[in-house]
């Protein structure tokens, strides 16, 4: 049963995570709301800023890999904190350089120091919800995302305006030191706590009844045997693509194409991202209620998926060509309340896609996968922009990536990947699998 003890440490912590996501958005969108200032001062083209909103992404999506697994390893409470010094760290530095190289160089390290974030959100909720409430867990702390997202752009803008970029660079690199000792010193993981048997069988699930230690190197790289797992990569690919459409580029959008001030801006900016707000919170409770009825924990995670990215794509088509600004911007808004049920149910698939031990390391992947796609979207859709003129054509290109995604996720998803698929090996190159070696191999038992 759920004792008062597990409910008050996985109330707190969500507490903490969403702080740590909110935290996280609002650092990584201050070069793209002080965009234009940026590009002036240190004199970078279009096309050069977004080879710098795309340096953070790349440094992000490949730091995923090791993240995840020194998550597993390590604990989430390790691995964030230090994340959370890294980043802020170089969010501080963020604010003295005075060229693109010393700019590009802090950015790749604050991607690096942010890669932890997500994975480590996915092994807290596994590590203490249990499975039936997983889904609406995971909408809370993924909300944490848009939330920042949301106050990003009204808050550095009174920060920009009110000290100048590089001040706004600064407070907020101090703000994430004093959060990341905050989180040393509240979080703890379940190897931190003495759990009674009744509490571990409450937080167990068949995937994780047996008693293996954390995930080895070897299991990881396994991971990548599997269609599941890159069915997951893929799908994310489209779906964090187009979101950093919008993270990147919407408040130069907005000013470009739409010709609105940078005051007005800031304002008209946070409506799309407090849709995706109720987007994340939706999709979570949205998965909890397929198991309910039913719905396998795959199933319930990846048929939203595919019907988020299908109805994201059609309001980017209607975004890039209607003439009112409102209902642009009211497109905009239901593309990213779509975006946000995708990355809520596709985090929710991280605990259920594979052993629990495994959580972080198969999120971080698909987030390594998704983040791929990010990084491409703010440099190609800088590209577009400088050599069209306007957004549009990049606005179509994005609706292109998300039907693609919703087709990933359709054709490679299958079975979840199982303790005894996992263990097994493959002579040469690993073939690719369902997830439940089983299918493949008749002769292997059951976990």
């Amino acid at each position: 049963m759920r004792t008062p003890r597990i409910a008050r440490t996985g109330r707190l912590a969500l507490v903490l995570l969403v702080a740590s996501g909110a935290l996280n958005y609002v650092d990584r969108a201050t070069l793209a709301v002080a965009n234009p200032l940026i590009r002036h001062d240190l004199g970078i083209s279009v096309a050069g800023m977004g080879a710098l909103l795309s340096a953070f992404l790349w440094a992000y999506a490949l730091a995923q890999l090791p993240a995840g697994l020194l998550v597993d390893r390590l604990g989430p409470r390790r691995v964030l904190s230090v994340g959370l010094a890294i980043w802020s760290m170089a969010q501080c530095l963020g604010g003295l350089v005075t060229s693109f190289g010393a700019m590009f160089a802090t950015r790749l390290l604050l991607g690096a120091g942010e890669s932890p974030q997500s994975p480590a959100s996915a092994r807290v909720v596994r590590d203490w919800f249990a499975v039936p409430a997983r889904g609406t867990a995971t909408g809370i702390w993924n909300s944490a995302s848009t939330l920042g997202s949301a106050i990003s752009v009204p808050l550095l803008t009174i920060l920009m305006l009110s000290f100048g970029w590089r001040w706004m660079f600064g407070i907020m690199g101090v703000a994430g030191l004093v959060f990341s000792g905050l989180f040393w010193l509240l979080h703890r993981d379940p190897a931190d706590i003495a759990l009674t048997a009744n509490e571990r069988d409450y937080l167990r699930d068949d995937m994780n009844a047996g008693t293996r230690g954390p995930v080895s190197l070897r299991e990881w790289r396994r991971l990548f045997a599997f269609r599941t797992t890159w069915g997951m990569m893929a799908g994310y690919f489209g779906c964090i693509y187009v979101l950093w459409i919008y993270n990147a580029w919407l408040p130069g959008y907005l000013e470009m194409d739409r010709h609105m001030s940078v005051a007005r801006t800031g304002w008209i900016a946070a409506i799309p991202f407090l849709f995706g707000i109720a987007g994340s919170l939706c999709g979570g409770r949205l998965v909890d209620m397929l198991v309910r009825h039913g719905v396998s924990p795959v199933g319930s995670r990846k048929y939203p998926m595919i019907a988020a990215l299908l109805g994201t794509a059609l309001a980017t088509v209607l975004a890039a060509e209607v003439t009112s600004n409102a209902v642009a911007v009211g497109c905009i808004s239901m593309a990213m309340f779509l975006l946000y049920v995708c990355t809520a149910t596709a985090w929710a698939m991280a605990p259920v896609a594979a052993p629990g031990r495994c959580t972080a390391s198969i999120g971080a992947m698909q987030n390594c996968g998704g983040y791929i796609g990010g990084a491409f979207a703010p440099f190609v859709t800088g590209l577009l922009g400088q050599a069209t003129g306007s957004f549009r054509t990049a606005l179509w290109a994005g609706a292109g990536v998300a039907i693609l995604a919703a087709l990933a996720y359709g054709f490679l998803i299958g079975d979840p990947i199982d303790e005894a698929a996992l263990a097994t090996e493959t002579s040469g190159h690993p073939r690719m699998q369902t997830g439940d070696e089983k299918a493949w191999n008749p002769s292997i038992s059951g976990a």
